[in-house]
């Protein structure tokens, strides 16, 4: 059984992707600013609000600059959901033009943001909070308020879509907890294109190493480009990583230069196209984590062979 599909046995249970819903234009709009935040919102309204997303799928969030049609989609809103911490540095610009009277939650609140580890940006924020699975359910909480502000008749079904939600948070957080663990120690460094997994790196045991902090700040010098190739070279990993949402051209050199493969696509800032491996943050999550675990073991020796690797949870590793 090759790599990929054992890591797939222990890691597809009770995935919880969203079923294809087909929008509505009768029930009440709810615009989110990027398709991670509005599979949430989704989730947590169920059948009684019409989340739609203000950027496409595939499409770099930070950078983003709206347009009139955007515009015209946030008028029709009942409740505009956005991250904060300066994941959409165009935010004020863009409700600048917008009536004050639509309401607003942004679902950073009450987290406790990591500052960004660098000198081109310090003191900034990290905004990635949603790729903790522990923090996406603040985001779920804020929600859960919002939604029962905006439509108060549908209370109780949205505590019991965010309770059911939370759930399956907690079961993914078991999953990545059992299956980061049982990486070796000195496998379990991150390196990837933007700093975007430091909230899942912090609570997973992970070192994290990127080429810029944020993809709005994507600019790689060559003194950072350097410090990155010696550092895949000292800890001698397998594989180097870069995001969907961005041009991995930069990551292929330090490959290049490391001698190490370019392992994959993450997906962090967006949502895969519906019939791709990533259409929600639960699949996001577990798709992200196949392909680092696949990378960083590619090269280990026998005592993971598919055999073995066909429940990983189980595996003793030295």
């Amino acid at each position: 059984m090759p790599l990929m599909v054992a890591i797939l046995v222990g890691l597809t249970g009770c995935t919880a992707g969203s079923p294809s819903r087909q929008p509505d234009a009768s029930r009440p709009k709810v615009l989110a600013s990027f398709t991670i935040l509005a599979d949430l919102a989704q989730a947590v309204a169920g059948d009684h609000l019409e989340v739609t997303s203000l950027i496409k799928p595939g499409t770099e969030v930070h950078s983003y600059e709206p347009t009139p049609s955007d515009l015209r989609q946030a008028v029709g809103a009942v409740l505009i959901v956005d991250n904060g911490l300066n994941m959409e540095s165009w935010r004020e610009r863009f409700y600048t033009n917008l009536p004050d009277h639509i309401p607003r939650v942004t679902l950073t609140q009450g987290i406790e943001p990591l500052s960004i580890n660098d000198a081109t940006v310090a003191g900034r924020p990290n905004p990635h909070a949603w790729m903790s699975p522990r923090l996406a359910m603040v985001y779920v909480e804020n929600l859960r308020q919002a939604l029962t502000e905006t439509a108060p008749e549908h209370a109780e079904a949205f505590a019991a879509n965010a309770a059911a939600y939370n759930r399956q948070l907690q079961q993914l957080d078991e999953e990545l907890r059992q299956t980061i663990a049982r990486l070796p120690k000195e496998r379990r460094l991150l390196v990837t294109c933007e700093g975007a997994f430091s909230y899942l790196a912090r609570d997973y045991g992970l070192e994290e190493a990127y080429l810029w902090p944020v993809n709005g700040d994507s600019e790689v010098t060559a003194q950072r480009l350097a410090g990155v190739i010696r550092l895949v070279k000292e800890r001698q990993v397998p594989a180097v990583f870069c995001e969907s949402t961005v041009s991995s051209a930069t990551q292929e050199e330090v490959a290049a230069a490391t001698g190490v493969r370019l392992a994959g696509v993450f997906y962090v800032d967006s949502l895969s196209e519906p019939q791709g491996p990533a259409s929600t943050l639960l699949e996001l999550q577990r798709h992200n984590i196949r392909t680092l675990v696949n990378g960083l073991l590619q090269d280990l020796p026998t005592q993971w062979s598919s055999e073995a690797l066909i429940n990983p949870y189980a595996m003793d590793i030295p």
